[in-house]
């Protein structure tokens, strides 16, 4: 069964989204094998290298205040809690462009399903948990590197621009099939999951799907 997932390493609830899946895997095991593959989506493609703060990015963007912002916050963070994603609101104080992350997470790709898996756990924990700067190539290298990535070829793909035509092209694909909110999980070309959904929509579609194709 092949998933697609399209989120963007900034985006909270792509990091619910990516931790609830994983929990319903856990739970059909074996019985459903499963590729999954990470696409780019950028929530904000225009960001200036220096990002914005997050407390005015998120009120000019959704019309909210400081006080409802906070209590969002607190909703994502118990949400994370309950699937064992660690969200520190008080770390991650602004938002940046998440591009090269996506490069990076394309090149990661190339060297098997497992390799991009774990950078994109990693780099969701270095913005929402450790309140990195995702945009960073020092941050890119380091968390590529504790995930056992080659820093030193991490690095000469973010200097020389690497995969971003092919990065383009994959953001272009799925915005030009309808996908414009994040997470979307694409089960075998033809079912869209949209949202952090519970592990329990995720494992029932699991189980449906791979019913279907027995």
């Amino acid at each position: 069964m092949k998933i697609d997932f399209v989120s963007d390493v900034s985006c909270p609830w792509c990091a619910i989204g990516l931790a609830s899946l994983q929990t319903a895997l856990a739970r059909v095991g074996p019985e459903v094998p499963v590729a999954l593959h990470f696409q780019p989506f950028e929530l904000n493609p225009g960001m200036a290298p220096e990002g914005e703060d997050v407390v005015e990015h998120l009120g000019h963007k959704y019309g909210i205040g400081a006080e409802q912002i906070a209590r969002n916050g607190e909703s994502i963070r118990q949400r994370g809690a309950e699937l064992g994603f660690t969200f520190d609101m008080g770390a991650r104080s602004r938002i940046y462009n998440t591009f090269d992350a996506h490069r990076l997470l394309h090149w990661a790709g190339e060297l098997g399903a497992e390799r991009q898996l774990a950078l994109k756990k990693a780099l969701f924990g270095a913005y929402f948990t450790d309140g990195q700067d995702p945009s960073s190539h020092d941050v890119l290298v380091r968390y590529a590197e504790q995930v056992g990535l080659d820093g030193a070829k991490a690095r000469e793909v973010l200097e020389s621009g690497a995969y971003a035509e092919a990065v383009r092209a994959q953001e272009r694909w799925y915005q030009e099939r309808g996908i414009q909110a994040v997470p979307a999980v694409i089960i075998d070309d033809r079912h869209l999951i949209s949202g952090g959904q519970p592990p329990e929509v995720f494992e029932r579609a699991l189980r449906q799907l791979a019913g279907q194709a027995a």
